[in-house]
């Protein structure tokens, strides 16, 4: 027999949305500040590794017509993006990076050859490569030399520019994603500027192509970290003629 008096009813106060957050299996841990820096460091374009001074491509497809206003620069960094960085790049500085961080220098070697053999024309090869001397030489100026940073300064025929990204992100105690957001958006920011220069394009249109390349970037990086498990591609063909007209152009600003 119930009683007639009302029950009472307990209500529970709602959780805070930060402790919600922890309790998902999916929530991820933010950077800290010093990750964080470092990897801004690393996307910064006044990182001194000489990236400003190559279009990778650009100023040949200028050259060719098929980049001449906002609208075409867009596309072209847009399709390289999907075609070129999400296929090859992106994937080999997953790998790399968990390389490095295992102490696998057998994987990093034959990634670093893989990357070399698949730059189709010289002066590509001499981008990564330039490249990535100067960041091994930043890390040592910068007092990280240890047994890792002897094994990609005598990488041959050298170390290239992903695998050395990939050591200088491997102690920041950031995820692989976040390293590969990090290395696609100092790309864009190098390739506004190449297209800026090149097209010629304003500030302001080289900012919306920023923005087009920032949304893309996500999807190129869920399209890498799957590849780095899969298979990586390196096939670019247009970029190949491109680039190996770029080499004989008459006028050039950029040194690919």
């Amino acid at each position: 027999m119930k009683s007639g008096r009302p029950q009472r009813v307990v209500r529970q106060r709602p959780q805070p949305r930060r402790a919600r957050l922890a309790g998902r299996a999916d929530a991820v841990a933010p950077l800290s500040p010093a990750s964080l820096l470092q990897l801004m460091r690393l996307a910064s374009p006044s990182l001194p590794v000489g990236g400003f001074s190559y279009s990778e491509g650009m100023e040949s497809a200028v050259d060719a017509v098929l980049v001449s206003d906002e609208a075409t620069a867009q596309r072209w960094l847009v399709d390289q993006l999907r075609l070129g960085l999400a296929r090859a790049d992106l994937p080999l500085v997953a790998r790399a990076l968990a390389a490095w961080r295992r102490g696998d220098l057998a994987h990093v070697d034959g990634l670093n050859r893989w990357f070399a053999t698949t730059r189709e024309t010289g002066e590509l090869l001499r981008q990564a490569e330039q490249m990535g001397r100067s960041l091994a030489l930043w890390l040592r100026h910068r007092g990280a030399a240890d047994a890792r940073l002897l094994h990609l300064e005598a990488l041959q025929p050298a170390p290239t520019w992903p695998v050395a990204f990939a050591l200088a992100a491997a102690d920041s105690g950031a995820s692989a994603r976040d390293v590969l957001v990090t290395f696609a958006g100092g790309w864009a920011e190098n390739m506004a500027q190449a297209a800026m220069k090149a097209v010629p394009l304003g500030q302001a249109a080289a900012q919306r192509i920023l923005a087009a390349l920032a949304a893309e970037i996500p999807v190129a990086v869920d399209t890498a970290l799957h590849l780095a498990t899969s298979g990586m591609q390196a096939f670019t063909p247009m970029l190949a003629i491109l680039s190996a007209r770029h080499e004989e152009q008459y006028s050039r600003l950029f040194r690919s």
